[in-house]
């Protein structure tokens, strides 16, 4: 398989902000490893046998178990141990081990950030492919500039799955998607930006890259915990302003 390159993310700490419950905290974070790059459909296509007509373009239309199952294959490709298990659709993230995974909320919000505090770590026109440049599909990987990190591509271009629960109280299943698409404005490509959706959904500006690191915890790890969204699911409480039902 195609290498996945990954960048080295040093230990720090990020601010996260839930909009329905207006609150804002602190998450400290490990060192942890990233996906310079979106996974492309040539890696895709390469594992799990799916075509790839344009192989440096993110892999898009990709759903979030799918793109987990991805995150399986691609560890045991390379002897290491898998991230998740599956009983059905239900899928269980053992944070010790230090095979391929989709990055928590807090790590993806951290690395894209790069030291920024503002909404964009860089001019748009510059970093990310937006509404603003009229394509119609994603465009290769890698053809605008890097954030700090070295990463690219995490604002603009596709969505990118992350592994947190968008909001379990009124979503259920859904998982958070971040950083904005190539159909989308300036509102909505930004760092603090959260989007969500089935983990079955598949769009076409919706992909996801790779996080790696291994971490001495059972069921929380990097801003995450599993109690944590057991206690989400039970909070009441008004949609946001803007936020849509969940479609059952």
């Amino acid at each position: 398989m195609t290498d996945i390159e990954m960048a080295t993310i040093p230990a720090g700490m990020v601010t996260l902000h839930d909009a329905r419950l207006k609150r804002r905290w602190s998450v400290e974070l490990e060192e942890f490893e990233l996906g310079v790059y979106p996974v492309t459909e040539l890696q895709v296509a390469e594992l799990i046998g799916e075509p790839a007509p344009h192989p440096r373009r993110p892999a898009s239309d990709v759903s979030w178990l799918r793109a987990v199952r991805f995150c399986n294959a691609a560890s045991e490709w390379e002897g290491l141990d898998p991230a998740y298990t599956f009983d059905g659709e239900d899928v269980t993230w053992h944070v010790d081990a230090d095979g391929f995974r989709l990055p928590t909320e807090a790590e993806w919000e951290y690395a894209c950030r790069a030291g920024s505090t503002a909404a964009q770590y860089g001019p748009l026109a510059e970093i990310a492919w937006t509404r603003a440049d009229g394509v119609l599909a994603p465009q290769d990987v890698g053809s605008r500039m890097p954030n700090l990190n070295g990463l690219f591509d995490t604002l603009g271009n596709v969505w990118e799955w992350c592994w947190n629960l968008l909001d379990p109280a009124r979503y259920d299943d859904y998982r958070v998607f971040r950083g904005g698409g190539f159909a989308d404005d300036a509102w909505s490509v930004r760092a603090s930006t959260r989007r969500g959706g089935s983990p079955r959904a598949r769009h076409d500006d919706l992909g996801f890259r790779v996080a790696r690191g291994g971490f001495d915890a059972v069921g929380e790890a990097q801003g995450w915990s599993a109690a944590a969204d057991r206690e989400r699911a039970d909070i009441p409480g008004p949609l946001p302003l803007g936020w849509t039902p969940r479609r059952t």
